[in-house]
């Protein structure tokens, strides 16, 4: 398990992220597996995940990508629209389930408000356990910056989300910190219903 670190994580731009979460039509963002969908919690416990957005007004992340939002009390003034909040104080307890839960994704992006150390450090958690519980060939840990969709990584990583997993081989899930968290995210998407709910321009303004 030593070889997961930190840097070792690859990190994908908020316009990458956009990208794939607008380019799924609104018809097929609906995950059949209750564990999974964007109105329930992994656990059920204190967390909280959006509401389901109206019909042709917004859009939740594909049922093979899953957003964990893992902000404590700053978790206000907006999140990712689909995004599952799991409370970094939260996760010594909750990432077994979690891994569980989102078994089914094929990716897995984690942020804090800023992605420096909450969200890093619990992409890194889940990225442990879950190689503890599903084996070595579980996740991709290969470092560098995803800019477009998900098949480029920048600097280091070199494989792709979408070649390379041929028929009978394992399930291989990505696993990608949102750089520069929520905060940078709201400054481009924050005002955006489709990618964004809850959005409150005065805090952001406030806090600047």
């Amino acid at each position: 398990m030593s070889d997961i670190t930190i840097s070792s994580l690859a990190r994908i731009s908020r316009e990458a992220l956009a990208e794939q979460l607008l380019a799924t039509p609104i018809s097929q963002t609906t995950t059949p597996n209750p564990s999974s969908s964007t109105s329930t919690t992994p656990t059920g416990t204190s967390s909280s995940t959006c509401a389901q957005s109206p019909p042709g007004s917004s859009t939740t992340p594909a049922p093979s990508i899953a957003i964990v939002d893992v902000r404590d009390g700053d978790h206000i003034g907006g999140h990712i629209r689909g995004s599952t909040w799991v409370p970094s104080s939260e996760l010594d307890f909750r990432t077994p389930q979690l891994v569980r839960d989102l078994q089914d994704k094929d990716v897995v992006v984690f942020h804090c408000a800023l992605s420096q150390q909450r969200g890093p450090s619990a992409a890194l958690r889940y990225l442990r356990e879950k190689r503890r519980l599903d084996g070595e060939g579980s996740v991709s840990i290969s470092g560098g910056v995803v800019k477009e969709g998900f098949e480029k990584v920048d600097g280091e990583g070199k494989e792709g989300l979408a070649e390379g997993e041929g028929k009978g081989k394992k399930k291989v899930q990505k696993v990608l910190v949102l750089e520069g968290g929520f905060t940078k995210w709201q400054e481009a998407y924050g005002s955006d219903e489709r990618l964004t709910e809850g959005w409150q321009k005065d805090i952001w303004e406030w806090g600047n």
